[in-house]
């Protein structure tokens, strides 16, 4: 019975070894089998402007007395309008009770961008005696496209109650132009040829496939609430992100090779399996940033590390006890019990700390400060459950199979006594 138990524990021990260091190489490096690929945290992780560049715009509302509703939907206007034009992977976050962040990684043309925020975006169908007959909230959807003559325009479809006033005044208006205008600004002035019943119209006059993208990103945001104007606009270079990940990287890579390298040489055996909990410790954080979208900044990566750090010490405390109780001369089983029992009030007291601190941060912070807080509390979480989970279970499948035995694989000498 015993020796099955032990074989069982070799088996558990062994898969959980491999489970592990298969996740984090196939994390790191990705994978493809038959044309099905899984990304590597590399490609999945969204960088931000620190780490490849891009523009930052603060946009202030300048509107009297704004309701947090209003500015909340002035953000998700603001938000979906940058997307629109073809920016992803933008962050959006409202700062204070007037002001809204944009992130936007990558190059981009920081004027236009800045120059489609500030829209407005009311939009106006007029007839020729300078009368509203359609406006923005009669429209279903507007798209970029290019024309019969390869021209761009956007092109405008309707919903139910537009489509029926559009066919009425084109019906009315045969010969007549319909002026079409955005924020007061004529952008296309049509001559009706005949009725128009589909409810589609068309918007030429762009210079440029962008700046119809532009357009039709302002029209299918809707008009905004308030008025907003660009408090600052702050460019990054891509030179400077392209230096900042892979230095921010490397060092990342080397701090945690020194940690390995001295769990190991101080804790010797119980080193090793710490350095394989942590291996998954933060192959969880990073699969778990992929998932959640979390956009990676250099403030990030600092707290990632820092919580690594948090892990190691959670470590050293468990080991620490369990030596303290290996020099009171009792089994190595009942040690390692005894050890994790007695390191988990210090851990969770530690941890639960610099949590709230974490949480404090995210509550009244703003940018990168928010993005330092919920990696700091992401890795919390996962620190504790790789050190209090993980490594006990390692550590007891190890001492199961007689892996663990021995003093000397604590750095504990037969007949010391730390009392």
């Amino acid at each position: 019975m015993k020796r099955r138990s032990k074989s069982k524990s070799s088996v558990l021990l062994l898969l959980s070894v491999v489970i592990i260091i298969s996740f984090a190489f196939i994390g790191f490096k990705g994978l493809e089998v038959a044309g099905w690929r899984v990304k590597s945290f590399d490609e999945g992780i969204t960088k931000g402007l620190d780490l490849q560049g891009g523009v930052s715009v603060l946009m202030e509302i300048v509107d009297e007395d704004v309701s947090s509703d209003v500015l909340e939907r002035t953000k998700q206007l603001l938000e979906l309008r940058v997307n629109k034009i073809g920016v992803a992977e933008t962050v959006v976050t409202v700062e204070g009770d007037k002001r809204i962040r944009i992130d936007i990684p990558g190059a981009f043309n920081s004027s236009e961008i800045v120059d489609g925020l500030t829209k407005t975006g009311n939009l106006e169908f007029k007839d020729s005696e300078g009368n509203v007959v359609l406006t923005g909230k009669d429209v279903k959807e507007a798209t970029a496209i290019l024309d019969d003559t390869s021209r761009p325009v956007v092109s405008l479809e309707l919903n139910e109650d537009g489509q029926s006033k559009f066919a009425d005044v084109t019906a009315k208006n045969i010969g007549k132009s319909i002026g079409i205008y955005m924020d007061g600004e004529a952008v296309s002035s049509p001559v009706v040829q005949n009725a128009i019943t589909d409810g589609k119209a068309v918007i030429n006059g762009m210079s440029s496939m962008d700046e119809a993208k532009k357009l039709a990103g302002v029209i299918s945001s809707g008009a905004l609430p308030v008025t907003v104007e660009a408090a600052s606009v702050k460019n990054v270079g891509a030179q400077l992100g392209a230096e900042a990940l892979p230095n921010a990287l490397k060092a990342g890579a080397i701090g945690v090779g020194l940690i390995f390298v001295f769990m190991i040489i101080y804790y010797r055996v119980p080193g090793i399996f710490a350095s394989i909990a942590l291996t998954l410790y933060i192959s969880l954080v990073l699969l778990l940033f992929a998932e959640m979208k979390v956009t990676l900044t250099l403030p990030g990566i600092a707290a990632l590390l820092l919580t690594i750090g948090m892990a190691v010490d959670a470590n050293i405390l468990i080991f620490e006890r369990i030596r303290e109780e290996l020099s009171r001369g009792i089994s190595i089983k009942s040690a390692v019990k005894a050890g994790f029992e007695n390191a988990m009030s210090s851990i969770v007291d530690s941890n639960s700390t610099t949590f709230i601190a974490a949480l404090i941060l995210y509550f009244i912070g703003s940018g990168s400060v928010k993005g330092f807080a919920v990696t700091l509390m992401i890795g919390i979480v996962l620190s504790l459950f790789t050190a209090l989970i993980v490594t006990k279970t390692l550590i007891n499948l190890a001492v199961e199979i007689g892996l663990l035995k021995s003093l000397g694989q604590f750095r504990v000498k037969r007949g010391e006594n730390n009392a």
